[in-house]
């Protein structure tokens, strides 16, 4: 039997607990209402876009199952609510990953983005990735932040001057665990 080894049950450092899996095609409709749930400038930095709203064709993709250099991971909440939608992408040769993330505005500052990426990086680092990389905006304040909390290196993103390029070097060190980081900042 395959065990998936995208699922998991995490808890932040600030305790609060919740559920990690693959999204599949049955939920499209999830995503769908989750979006309706995530501010404007969310979405524009998660999908470089001035969109309102995911189209179906984006939430088709997110649902897909049948691309094995692209994992879309969902964080829900004990009482089923979808907090978060990650997604993890690679190339061919599978050696360096690409990682987008979206949390409902509701739902921060309670440690699910660290906790999620963390994650991710791990699941990137069981299977053989070198580095995790995400494009982000110069605005994007509070990912930018994150991500180098997280041992993410900044670098020029040398096709447009208004964008960053974070880069995780996979075989580094792990990621402190959150008890870590809660001691850290107590």
């Amino acid at each position: 039997m395959d065990i998936d080894d995208t699922e998991d049950d995490l808890t932040t450092r600030t305790g609060f607990r919740f559920h990690v899996r693959r999204a599949r095609p049955r939920d499209e409709a999830v995503i769908a209402e989750f979006f309706t749930h995530v501010t404007p400038e969310d979405l524009r930095f998660r999908f470089m876009s001035g969109m309102k709203t995911v189209s179906h064709d984006r939430l088709v993709e997110m649902t897909q199952v049948n691309d094995p250099g692209v994992v879309n991971f969902l964080a829900f909440s004990p009482s089923d609510t979808l907090l978060a939608v990650a997604m993890l992408a690679s190339g061919e040769d599978k050696k360096r990953g690409e990682v987008a993330l979206s949390i409902r505005e509701d739902s921060k500052h309670k440690g699910i983005s660290w906790e999620i990426l963390a994650h991710i990086c791990r699941y990137a680092k069981r299977h053989g990735f070198d580095s995790v990389e995400s494009l982000e905006s110069r605005a994007n304040h509070a990912t930018i932040e994150l991500e180098r909390d997280m041992a993410f290196r900044v670098a020029d993103f040398t096709d447009d001057p208004t964008m960053v390029v974070l880069r995780r070097d996979l075989k580094a060190p792990s990621l402190p665990d959150s008890a870590e980081i809660a001691r850290a900042h107590n």
